[in-house]
Parts: C-alpha cells; sequence; structure tokens
C-alpha cells in the first residue's frame, strides 16, 4: 500500500471544501489532476472514500475518518519541518468562548512565569474538540467530557456555577437569583457553540421556546434589546460583561464542569507540563454561588 503524504491532503482539501474545484483552488492544481489523485488514494486502499453526485461530494464513513487523521498526520509533519527551520513551537491550547473567566489571566500568567522557554498559543474556536482531534490544537479547556473512542483524554478541574443572562431592565434583574422556571416564560437564545445549554436543561413539560444564535456577540444582542434570556456558565459574566445584560445565579441548575482535553498520543512534549499546571492551579476550586456571584455579577454587567 502505497499512499503518499499529496493523497492525504488531496483528501483533506476536498472534505474541507466539499467540492473538488474548491479543493483543487486551495492546493494550487487542476481538478483533473485532483480527480487522478483522489482516484490514486482510493484504489490503492480499495476503499471508497467519497460518493460524488452532480452537485457536491460528501465524504463516506472511511473517508471521515481518514480526512480526521490525515488533517493530524499533515499538521504534525508541517509542524516537523517548521521546527527544524525555525525551532520548537508553541504549545497550542483552545477556549471556548468564556475561556476560563477568571482564571484564565492567572493560568496564563503563571506558566509564562514559570516555563519562560514554551510559549502558550492561545485561540479561541468554535469547537476545540474537533481541531484537536485533527491536530490544530495541542490541549483544550472544554465544559464537555469528550466521547468515548475520541482519541483524546480529559481532566477534570473544577466546577463552574451556571448563570442566567437577562436584559438588564427586566424584572428578573432586580432579584438576587432566578430559577430555570422563571425563565421558561421567556425566549431563550442557544448560541450555536455553546456546549452545556440546550432546552433539556428543563423538565420536558415545562421547556421553554428557544432558537439558535450563531455567535456570544448575537447572543449578547439578543438579549440586550429584550428579544430573549439566556443561561451560561459563571465564566461569561467575566469574559463578556455587557451594559445592557444582567448576569444572575441560577439556584437549581447543576454546575458545569470544566476540562482539560488532550490527544491520547500527546502532540507537543510540553503536554504534561500543561496537564500538572493546570491542576495544581484549578483542580477542585468551589463554584461561586449566593450573594458572592451576585454582587459581582451586577458590578460586571454595569461595567462599560
Amino acid at each position: 500500500m502505497n499512499v503518499e503524504l499529496r493523497h492525504l491532503r488531496a483528501l483533506a482539501a476536498i472534505g474541507d471544501e466539499g467540492t473538488i474545484t474548491g479543493a483543487a483552488h486551495v492546493l494550487h492544481i487542476s481538478q483533473p489532476a485532483l480527480s487522478r489523485t483522489l482516484d490514486q488514494l482510493e484504489t490503492r486502499l480499495s476503499t471508497r472514500l467519497v460518493e460524488r453526485t452532480t452537485r457536491r461530494l460528501e465524504l463516506t464513513e472511511a473517508g471521515r475518518r481518514l480526512r480526521e487523521r490525515a488533517h493530524r498526520v499533515l499538521r504534525e509533519f508541517d509542524d516537523a519541518l517548521a521546527e527544524v527551520a525555525t525551532g520548537p513551537r508553541p504549545l497550542r491550547i483552545g477556549f471556548p468562548w468564556g475561556s476560563l473567566g477568571r482564571h484564565t489571566v492567572p493560568l496564563l500568567h503563571s506558566w509564562r512565569a514559570e516555563h519562560p522557554d514554551t510559549p502558550l498559543g492561545v485561540r479561541r474556536c468554535d469547537d476545540p474538540e474537533a481541531e484537536l482531534r485533527r491536530g490544530g490544537l495541542d490541549a483544550a479547556f472544554l465544559r464537555k467530557r469528550p466521547a468515548p473512542g475520541s482519541g483524546l483524554e480529559a481532566l477534570a478541574l473544577y466546577e463552574e456555577s451556571r448563570m442566567a443572562a437577562v436584559p438588564e431592565d427586566d424584572p428578573l434583574a432586580e432579584r438576587a437569583t432566578v430559577r430555570l422556571a422563571d425563565l421558561a416564560p421567556r425566549p431563550v437564545a442557544i448560541c450555536a457553540t455553546a456546549a452545556t445549554t440546550s432546552a433539556e436543561l428543563w423538565p420536558e413539560e415545562a421547556r421553554p421556546h428557544t432558537f439558535e444564535v450563531a455567535n456570544v456577540d448575537e447572543w449578547l444582542t439578543a438579549i440586550a434589546t429584550g428579544d430573549s434570556v439566556g443561561v451560561t456558565a459563571e465564566s461569561t459574566r467575566h469574559s463578556y460583561p455587557h451594559p445592557g445584560v444582567r448576569y444572575l445565579p441560577l439556584a437549581d441548575a447543576d454546575p458545569v464542569t470544566v476540562q482539560l482535553v488532550w490527544p491520547h498520543t500527546p502532540t507537543h512534549p510540553a503536554t504534561k507540563a500543561l496537564r500538572d499546571h493546570a491542576a495544581r492551579l484549578l483542580r477542585r476550586r468551589p463554584p461561586l454561588t449566593g450573594s458572592a456571584v451576585g454582587g459581582s455579577a451586577r458590578a460586571a454587567a454595569m461595567s462599560p
């Protein structure tokens, strides 16, 4: 079986772009050349990787699995070449929206002080778990444990309270805490990139109307203008204070567990050091509750 890097690059590009035209443009080769490369790969593997229709291409299950591995292999190969030319690369870590809230800056500052020769490359991305599987990240802080069989390891660090986000002129904004039932009569905005909030937080017989928005900016705008309320993790109020949004503790919602996640086979030699560093600084931190969150949430929401 003679599979070359050009075959993997072809499959990865086709899967990413969805068309031969788009993939050929990204790879700077002709469409016929790309089609021949794909045919060679399928022939050498004796496996159909792409289903072809008149309008677009769709990867088969085998093609999707190989594409994910191909991204990782290609990333590691490119990294190895770059390290030869420029030296060791940064340790790439990913955050979803909200990052680690009040813990983000202390974690990054202490890492820089203790590991000055290993800089961190910090990225906010909508799907850090997918980037881990592709090799685009070396580790990520997530609020959802990866699925079994994903090839990822996880370390639970601490629990984070859930918060309600309401317009500042909403009657609920004057309360110290709220309950899920208080939010149910109102539309609830769900951010497409949020892994921990859905209508299933509420009992089946009392679920609110929900609608999806694309990102945190749209989520905040929908709440500030009175079109909806929202539910989020406590870190959001630190990372996204908004003059029109009041964050309040949710009295009857389970906390969210923050996890450090990395590939089963680490992609950076400093991965273990990051795991130990995060565990020492963050593990078993109790969630903020009650008036402590309420008071600071109000101050955060009124910040310019």
